[in-house]
């Protein structure tokens, strides 16, 4: 009889414990950073960086060599100035440069979730708030052309991506600024 009672009692509790999933491996936690080029110059076609730009671009190699979630991707569209800022997080990080086509931002936000690997993607003022916007499956508002300050972090959890911004404004502020 007590044999049976405890069998009994073993059974309610084992149907009363919550079922927890084991998290995914791969993406628990994955932290993919968008970032808008630095300040590019003017008038030329394909323009490059101004020496703020590579300032900017320096500095964000930095913060993001010291963040806690490694990275370990970075993405850049095709064009030289995305791809001289992304360059100076790759060289700090040991990464390559990986390319993608900023017109088929639904491809590589697929691809993100995919490889489920801590990120940083340099964009553009229309295709990063764009990205964001994917990845996240909520409205983010257009980026103005002249903003250099604000990025976005997405963060994966069980439920889909959170967004967050990030904004270089006050510690960039606060750095020597170059002279052009």
């Amino acid at each position: 009889m007590i044999d049976r009672l405890l069998v009994l009692w073993l059974l309610i509790l084992g149907c009363a414990l919550p079922v927890v999933a084991d998290p995914d491996p791969v993406s628990a936690g994955q932290t993919i950073t968008l970032l808008r080029h630095a300040e590019k110059q003017t008038a030329v076609p394909d323009p490059g960086l101004t020496t703020a730009g590579l300032a900017r671009a320096k500095f964000i190699a930095a913060w993001l060599g010291d963040t806690e979630n490694r990275v370990e991707a970075i993405w850049s569209s095709d064009y030289r100035r995305t791809r001289d800022t992304a360059q100076p997080i790759a060289d700090r990080l040991d990464l390559a440069v990986r390319l993608y086509d900023p017109g088929e931002l639904a491809v590589l936000a697929e691809r993100l979730r995919a490889e489920g690997v801590n990120a940083v993607v340099i964009g553009h003022s229309n295709t990063t708030p764009e990205l964001a916007a994917l990845l996240c499956e909520c409205a983010v508002a257009p980026m103005p052309e002249t903003n250099y300050e604000t990025g976005y972090q997405l963060i994966r959890t069980d439920t889909g991506f959170s967004l967050q911004a990030v904004d270089f404004l006050r510690t960039w502020t606060e750095r020597p600024m170059p002279a052009d």
